[in-house]
């Protein structure tokens, strides 16, 4: 008991006055009791998020997992299961992942540095950066598509452009020549600015712009801008053959470890935990690991501007959308989150921060033999809440489904598709 909680105990009034003291000592009591409540709440260990994790890897029915937590300046990283079906060998810090849609937060981030330093304005129309003699489609009322509506899914592009073809490594379609003769003849499924609906094929096509903007591929503008200025050590899309063979492998033939620029904005990024580790730092503004721009984690669109939105609630009822990135909760409060969520290629990805505490969390896991037995997301949105010591989100108001995957056909190395 601190000496100010003893003063408030002790009467030191006259007997005319005892009848006043009865209610000081109560409300005295009342707030020990509300202040010790408030300490017995403390944040979870990064120990015990390791227990928390092995619990959620052994319900998941997964054959790998591997989890990082970033808190401040504190870092854990851990693997579970196996790296492949029957090795017995567990996922480390530097096995190599697929982080799917993930990708697209990083296309996000290098839209805003771009846009930071003029070369891009979000209000940029797309047609400015499409190939000569390429009409890229409006909505009504000749309203065009802009870069800021391709990063937050509310161009009016559809999910892909259509079957991806079979036999088709994973990440590597459509090419940049395809998606651009495809393009002109599409009629969008909304007035842009309008609906959000979730795009792959918008955010390969922001991967255009952003390359056309900087006069270089999108491959080399993610080295130079993120991964080189970060120390990433295994974040590419041009994977050697040494880190392929670090490639974490599920209870699927998913096919070949293989280069996936095609894809690099939308979902094509492998990393690992360790660099993942760094990127969380990033994006949490942990002083002292990063001299760029801060990330941009602005909210661009609420759901009560926009008439619908599709492919978005994965991870629970969005409550804003940034550039790649959703937002759940009260942003107000103090469980407000940003996240993402990624699928596809034997992977199920997700990232989240709650950029007020400085806490995030990602956690990759693999296909195992049966479908997956736990809600991944929702399990590290509470884990998310422990550790930065949050309340944790409701429930979603509509049960979720796991992220959709980029295909589902078994990937076999073959020729690439006639264009």
């Amino acid at each position: 008991m601190t000496s100010i909680a003893r003063s408030l105990l002790t009467p030191v009034v006259d007997d005319s006055a005892r009848g006043a003291v009865r209610p000081i000592v109560l409300l005295a009591g009342a707030l020990l009791i509300a202040a010790a409540g408030m300490h017995a709440q403390q944040p979870l260990s990064l120990a015990d998020a390791d227990l928390r994790g092995a619990t959620i890897f052994e319900r998941s029915g997964a054959t790998g997992m591997v989890l990082v937590v970033v808190r401040n300046r504190e870092v854990m990283m851990k693997g579970y299961g196996e790296a492949s079906p029957g090795s017995g060998a567990a996922p480390n810090a530097n096995s190599l992942i697929r982080l799917c849609s993930i990708s697209k937060v990083l296309a996000g981030d290098l839209l805003a540095e771009l846009a930071n330093e003029g070369k891009v304005a979000l209000t940029d129309p797309l047609q400015r950066f499409a190939p000569p003699n390429t009409t890229v489609p409006k909505g009504a009322g000749g309203t065009p598509i802009t870069l800021l509506e391709l990063a937050t899914h509310t161009a009016g592009l559809p999910r892909e452009v259509g079957p991806y073809p079979a036999d088709t490594p994973h990440f590597t379609f459509p090419d940049r020549a395809f998606r651009w003769t495809w393009l002109p003849e599409r009629r969008l499924l909304a007035r842009p600015g309008t609906a959000a609906s979730y795009s792959n094929v918008g955010f390969d096509l922001l991967g255009d712009a952003l390359a056309s903007a900087a006069n270089k591929p999108y491959a080399q503008l993610l080295e130079e801008r993120i991964v080189r200025p970060l120390g990433l050590h295994d974040t590419t899309l041009t994977p050697s053959p040494e880190q392929c063979t670090r490639l974490l492998l599920g209870a699927g033939d998913e096919g070949p470890c293989t280069n996936t620029e095609e894809s690099g904005a939308s979902g094509g990024v492998y990393s690992t935990a360790a660099d993942m580790a760094r990127v969380l730092e990033y994006l949490l503004h942990v002083p002292g690991t990063s001299t760029r721009v801060a990330p941009a984690m602005t909210v661009y669109w609420k759901p009560s501007q926009l008439k619908s939105l599709r492919g978005l609630s994965h991870a629970g009822d969005p409550t804003g959308i940034g550039l790649g990135w959703i937002q759940l909760g009260n942003p107000d409060g103090p469980s407000v989150l940003m996240q993402k969520t990624g699928g596809g290629a034997g992977f199920l990805t997700y990232v989240a921060l709650s950029v007020k505490r400085q806490t995030g969390i990602f956690v990759a896991v693999t296909d195992g033999k049966r479908r997956l037995r736990v809600d991944l997301f929702h399990e590290a949105n509470n884990l998310l809440a422990a550790v930065a010591n949050v309340p944790p989100l409701p429930p979603r108001a509509r049960p979720a489904r796991a992220a959709r995957k980029r295909r589902s056909s078994v990937a076999r190395p073959v020729k690439p598709p006639a264009q």
